[in-house]
């Protein structure tokens, strides 16, 4: 083949892969991500957070997926707290491997401060209801699951009893099931609001979807986004981790006001959730295609 039908083949695969990604809207991501916060402080338990849990099921009846909710008590420093994961399934053909796409929308408990969690489970809910927008409709060839966790957030001090409830949950019901076997690959989001966009490699991720993501990403032209450093972070993708199921996680963990009454939604940008939305959903795609 002459080397001018290679670059031009190369170009409009290029091309291909940004035009099937530019259906997530960053706009619409960012909409939701404001609607989140409007509740207000969203800890596991609260009345807040049943309110965020109702308009995220309402807006899922507008989806063409089946929902789920996985109502189940965790057993915290606190208490016991009554708990939900919602669960949005996109069938795909009998007999498959799924692909998962998870992220938590409960905001850290702070008793006498407003930490309303803009980045910090606004932004990863915000992306996940336009991420099911955006595969509604689609034809699939896996199941696809997009995953709402409740109880990321530690009650107190974070520690290996006291984290990550909702993620330990699915897991290990997903296990019970046989879904946990079959998965392609779980992605999970945290923290990709921020406007200056920097979300490195995480350690313990798998390493073959890490490269898929970044990839992805490269293709895109969101390089400067996705950087080659790299960073440890324990999150919702561990549980997955550690019963044997491929795993990755992206989250900007390069935050200021990471934990702080401060983490508003001035600090966030559609930009960076489009960016993040676009490399996610094509991933999907590539995942599905493998």
């Amino acid at each position: 083949m002459h080397r001018a039908q290679v670059i031009l083949i190369l170009a409009a695969s290029l091309a291909s892969a940004a035009t099937s990604a530019a259906d997530f809207s960053g706009d619409s991501a960012f909409a939701f991500t404001r609607r989140a916060v409007e509740f207000g402080p969203r800890p596991s338990g609260s009345a807040e957070i049943k309110q965020l849990q109702a308009y995220i099921l309402e807006q899922l009846k507008q989806c063409k997926c089946q929902v789920t909710e996985e109502n189940f008590t965790a057993r915290t420093p606190k208490g016991e707290i009554a708990m939900k994961n919602i669960v949005a399934k996109f069938p795909g053909k009998p007999g498959g491997r799924p692909i998962a796409v998870t992220g938590h929308y409960d905001t850290k408990l702070f008793p006498g401060r407003k930490f309303v969690g803009a980045s910090d489970g606004a932004s990863s809910t915000g992306l996940l209801l336009e991420l099911t927008r955006a595969l509604a409709g689609e034809a699939r060839s896996e199941d696809v699951y997009v995953v709402f966790f409740d109880g990321e957030e530690a009650t107190g001090d974070w520690s290996e009893t006291d984290k990550l409830y909702g993620s330990r949950h699915q897991a290990l019901k997903w296990r019970e099931d046989g879904t946990l076997a079959k998965l392609k690959g779980v992605i999970n989001v945290d923290m990709i609001g921020d406007k200056q966009l920097n979300i490195k490699r995480e350690e313990n991720s798998t390493r073959a979807l890490v490269q898929l993501v970044w990839q992805v990403a490269a293709d895109l032209g969101y390089r400067s986004s996705f950087v080659q450093d790299s960073i440890n972070i324990d999150d919702d993708h561990m549980p997955f981790l550690q019963l044997g199921a491929p795993a990755v996680d992206l989250i900007d963990f390069d935050y200021e006001p990471w934990h702080e009454d401060s983490d508003t939604l001035d600090k966030l940008s559609p930009q960076s959730l489009q960016i993040v939305g676009r490399v996610v959903h094509e991933s999907v795609r590539r995942l599905e295609k493998q």
